[in-house]
């Protein structure tokens, strides 16, 4: 199995992913490409825990460098005459990877919050900026009917719900490639550490 080939590309995924994640997060800054809103603090505390920008995003960034820049000339490496240098290799892109399920697990969490509360949006009703959301725990994404409760800003809900679904989805990849790349990191640690122990006792 060609562990390093392995990592690379997923590092190649990791990167396109992360880049996604940041650009979900600043577009949450700027309903329907209005800026007033944020500067005006009338945004969802979700949009502003950076779940994207951080999460999903930077920490996300670090395990995607680690995994290209892994070098790789023999495969498996256990045909080839290698010291155990590639084995160590392997085995700290495991850490890096604990980085990124980190990240991408921050990511997954606050995307869920900000679907499950809802928008922070200007209604009729209470003639102010609330949570017209927060009880029906979620119950609120199948109930299009009542999306109109907020006026401002204009089409808040299908904003936030698609942004946030976004980053959820996005957060689920980097999580399922990271966990991959601890198994593949492991395996891959093992192989050449094996095989270098046999070349010594030959």
């Amino acid at each position: 199995m060609c562990f390093g080939r392995c990592t690379r590309c997923i590092g190649c995924k990791l990167l396109i992913l992360a880049l996604l994640s940041i650009v979900a997060n600043i577009l949450l800054y700027f309903p329907n490409g209005e800026t007033r809103f944020a500067s005006e603090h009338h945004l969802s505390k979700y949009v502003e825990c950076l779940h994207g920008i951080l999460g999903g995003g930077l920490l996300v960034l670090i395990p995607a460098a680690v995994f290209i820049g892994l070098h790789n000339d023999d495969c498996c490496g256990c045909f080839g005459h290698e010291n155990c240098g590639k084995s160590c290799a392997m085995i700290s892109s495991v850490l890096a990877a604990f980085v990124g399920i980190l990240g991408s697990g921050y990511c997954i969490i606050i995307s869920a919050l900000g679907l499950s509360h809802g928008p922070y949006c200007y209604t009729h009703v209470e003639r102010n900026w609330i949570y017209p959301f927060t009880e029906s725990s979620g119950g609120y994404l199948f109930e299009y009917n009542k999306w109109s409760k907020c006026q401002e800003p204009q089409n808040i809900v299908q904003w936030n719900v698609t942004l946030f679904s976004i980053l959820l989805v996005l957060g689920g990849i980097e999580f399922i490639l990271c966990f991959i790349q601890i198994i593949n990191g492991i395996l891959g640690g093992v192989c050449r550490l094996c095989c270098s122990h046999e070349e010594v006792s030959h």
